[in-house]
């Protein structure tokens, strides 16, 4: 079966397998008094806010436990980096902060813009991955908005990656965000092998510690078996923010200062396509992502070191994410999040 047809297969059939998904525990908020719920949603505030700073990155991925008999889990990996996230929007009751990757090679910086977080009080909806190269927008049940957030993730060219809504809580005096069960499609790290699963399904966890915040990853890996969509392995996936400042972080606030409108038109040229159409359709590649990613970003690093003007850039840009987005879905494609009418 080749991964073309496996991808539409997997499609096809994402409600049959999304039949037997995990329902979560989730109630409603409990009701409380206007000055409890003020409190909560500051502390909530804080707690996103919080997450801007500069930072040493590690990276910890392992997958834990195998579903099948005849699959045998990779060898786990560690990685790291640098990253400088800055809030580059705060409207009360929205937050987005940036995520900037600051590298070294040979003695030379160099800046990736990595990805991108959303945050939206009681949202109404949210964008969730609802199967191969498409993503809807999708109602949030009434009854689970209040004192909620949305955790909207973007991928390095604004396209999108994944969605999810949650709860800030304390247990045990440690404050955490839970996601609902979020739909992905595979990461870099796992869609260049080619493996045997094409997506997750997965429960995020953002919890700030005494000297950065973590970000844990619960992923169950799925993928097409004899046209049923089935759990491989179970994958943890432990991001590890730590403050420090032992980097170019100058490099970083620099790009950004000289590319923040170019980004602000991409972001707009995503969103515009979204709202028109309830989603968007876009077509994917293992290596970069949107098959249109590699150029977005080439383009900011020209505008960053003087080599291409902004207003140019937006102009193909806009254009490049509208011929992109223009493709009609395939027929077959259907949700990948999990149900949430059970709530």
């Amino acid at each position: 079966m080749t991964t073309k047809f496996k991808y539409k297969l997997g499609a096809a059939l994402m409600t049959l397998a999304l039949a037997t998904s995990p329902a979560l525990a989730d109630k409603p908020v409990a009701t409380a008094s206007a000055a409890q719920e003020k409190a909560s949603f500051e502390q909530d505030r804080a707690d996103i806010l919080a997450m801007a700073g500069n930072y040493k990155v590690t990276f910890d991925m392992k997958e834990t436990t195998a579903w099948r008999a005849d699959y045998a889990p990779i060898e786990a990996k560690i990685s790291g980096g640098h990253e400088s996230i800055r809030v580059i929007e705060d409207t009360d009751r929205k937050i987005i902060l940036q995520h900037i990757l600051v590298g070294e090679v040979d003695g030379k910086t160099f800046i990736v813009k990595h990805w991108r977080q959303d945050w939206v009080y009681e949202p109404e909806t949210v964008l969730v991955y609802s199967g191969p190269n498409q993503w809807t927008l999708e109602d949030v049940p009434e009854r689970m908005r209040k004192g909620r957030w949305s955790q909207t993730v973007w991928q390095v060219d604004d396209s999108p990656r994944y969605g999810g809504w949650g709860e800030w809580t304390t247990t045990n005096g440690v404050r955490r965000w839970r996601s609902n069960w979020t739909a992905r499609p595979l990461a870099r790290r796992d869609a260049v092998r080619n493996p045997v699963y094409d997506r997750y399904i997965a429960i995020n966890r953002h919890q700030p510690t005494p000297g950065g915040w973590i970000h844990w990853q619960d992923n169950t890996k799925m993928g097409v078996v004899d046209g049923e969509v089935v759990p491989f392995v179970q994958e943890s996936v432990l991001n590890t923010y730590q403050k420090f400042d032992g980097y170019n972080v100058k490099a970083a606030d620099n790009y950004w200062t000289k590319t923040q409108g170019y980004w602000a038109a991409v972001r707009k040229g995503w969103t515009d396509t979204i709202s028109k159409n309830g989603g968007v359709n876009v077509e994917e590649e293992a290596q970069t992502g949107t098959v249109i990613s590699g150029r977005l970003l080439e383009m900011g690093t020209a505008i960053s070191e003087g080599k291409l003007k902004q207003k140019a850039a937006i102009a193909e840009a806009k254009s490049l994410i509208a011929e992109t987005t223009n493709r009609a879905p395939p027929a077959e494609t259907k949700s990948a999040n999990p149900s949430d009418t059970a709530y």
